[in-house]
């Protein structure tokens, strides 16, 4: 109804809260879990925002490991997310010992220290046993879609933040021999807030598949608790599309009632992406959202726009593109008002192959092919960026 003739695409969404622990990221922890019992470890240490450790605690509960949650929940005045005070509750629920921390750079580190002191299997994730677990995601799309719908999709859309969603989805969409299909990322754009601050961490209503993660983890990826970060996202991204905070919140309602379908905020980032992505191309072209997670207490909407309102951000109705994040946010008036903004791919493709250029070559052949690869770009283009570098 909002498309001009003969535009609008349909969007089909993959459903992931049904899964052991309520999201996709069960697929995540499965294999890795797996490892350490295999190899004979008694206990998992997970570091995450959450949803991720749920799945971890779900897979040691079923084989009978330890497992150890590390979660950032408060600020230095103690005061929680509903929703990172939800996935807590998960984690525990299923198992877990949770570790709480305030804010700053030290989730890591504590890890790091923990996995020293107990000898415990670190499920990161970012381990190769993690994203391939997450391959088949998109193996079953490319199935399910070729099986339910004798279709190939034309686009899939990952909530973007680590890296591993998309990275793995990708992967298990090639695997299934759909190489034509386009994988576009999409990300709650936080601009200007940092992940890292004490004064910020309760100003946003997303802790994951933000900006504040996605732009970062895409340029650097080995930045986390493993020597080598298997989730490599630039090398698959087509398009990174933005959405606001309000769009999301709006949008997660929308599929309510609409299709009776209750799910948490975080996983409908893309279905945000996706609905207005939809109004640009034709009514023969197909979008999957390729997961959508559980919802609970403290994931709800309701409960996460009252926390905000409590932090001093104004909520308001009327267009998406006046919200400010840790200021405001803004329900669209109308859906129309949900629209896609594009993030320069070339600004992420300069920032990261500075870092792999270091201080400039000269670079071997397998060298400008792997740089080549890891920015998702023939090894003509990347030589020219390279000059700009």
């Amino acid at each position: 109804q909002l498309a001009q003739p003969g535009m609008g695409a349909r969007i089909l969404v993959k459903d992931e809260a049904a899964t052991p622990s309520g999201s996709f990221k069960a697929r995540r922890a499965a294999l890795s879990v797996w490892d350490a019992k295999r190899k004979g470890y008694k206990g998992v240490i997970a570091a995450t925002s959450g949803n991720y450790g749920a799945a971890v605690a779900s897979m040691a509960a079923r084989l009978g490991l330890r497992c150890i949650v590390i979660q950032e929940c408060f600020d230095s005045d103690i005061k929680g997310q509903p929703e990172i005070l939800e996935k807590q509750r998960k984690c525990e629920a299923l198992g877990a010992e949770v570790v709480q921390l305030t804010v700053g750079p030290e989730l890591f580190y504590h890890a790091l220290c923990l996995l020293e002191e107990t000898g415990f299997y670190n499920a990161s994730l970012y381990s190769p046993s993690a994203i391939a677990g997450v391959e088949t995601l998109g193996y079953e799309i490319a199935h399910q879609c070729r099986d339910q719908y004798d279709l190939v999709p034309d686009v899939v859309i990952a909530t973007h933040a680590g890296g591993g969603n998309l990275s793995g989805t990708a992967r298990g969409l090639i695997k299934a021999g759909l190489t034509d299909t386009k994988v576009y990322a999409a990300s709650v754009d936080l601009s200007g807030l940092s992940m890292a601050s004490d004064h910020d961490f309760n100003r946003k209503s997303f802790t994951t598949g933000h900006t504040g993660f996605g732009i970062p983890f895409a340029s650097l990826p080995d930045r986390s608790d493993v020597p080598r970060n298997a989730a490599r996202a630039l090398r698959y991204i087509d398009r990174y599309l933005l959405v606001k905070q309000g769009e999301v919140f709006y949008t997660t309602e929308m599929l309510a009632a609409l299709e009776g379908i209750e799910r948490g905020p975080a996983g409908n980032t893309s279905l945000a992406a996706a609905f207005a992505l939809s109004r640009e191309l034709p009514q023969d072209q197909t979008i999957v959202v390729q997961e959508t997670e559980y919802t609970g207490a403290g994931k709800h909407p309701m409960p996460q726009l009252t926390f905000a309102r409590q932090n001093g951000i104004k909520i308001l109705v009327g267009d998406p593109e006046e919200e400010v994040p840790g200021k405001s946010i803004v329900l669209p008036a109308h859906p129309s008002m949900i629209r896609v903004r594009d993030y320069d791919m070339k600004r992420l493709r300069l920032s990261a192959l500075r870092r792999l250029a270091g201080e400039g070559g000269p670079f071997s052949p397998e060298e400008l092919a792997y740089m080549a690869d890891e920015i998702n770009l023939d090894l003509e283009a990347t030589r020219a960026l390279l000059q700009e570098v």
